[in-house]
């Protein structure tokens, strides 16, 4: 029953890793990271839930609340930043960032 959760998991985590490596799109940028977090959120409940030893702990499920939480600020931080760029240069391709330093 792990390996279908390490899985799926790993599945989230590659869908968004590749979602972030080929799109310029900003937005589609920020949620790929989501995905990808969440796939980490997967394995950590995995791992806390079926562990290698036998003892079952909560440590899993305490890692993944402080994952969302830090997601959570990422994408409150990564909503303001895109605001900012589409404000000043009109666009949300990744590429304008550069530009951004002669402001």
């Amino acid at each position: 029953m792990l390996v279908a959760y390490l899985l799926v998991g790993a599945a989230l985590f590659a869908l968004g890793l590749i979602g972030f490596v080929t799109r310029r799109n900003l937005i589609i940028m920020f949620l790929c990271t989501e995905l990808m977090f969440q796939g980490i959120v997967v394995n950590l409940v995995a791992f806390g839930r079926y562990p290698l030893d036998g003892n079952p702990t909560l440590d899993g499920q305490v890692f993944s609340l402080f994952l969302l939480a830090v997601a959570a600020a990422e994408a409150a931080l990564g909503l303001a930043l895109v605001v900012l760029l589409y404000r000043y240069k009109g666009t949300l391709d990744a590429s304008v960032w550069k530009l951004l330093k002669d402001v």
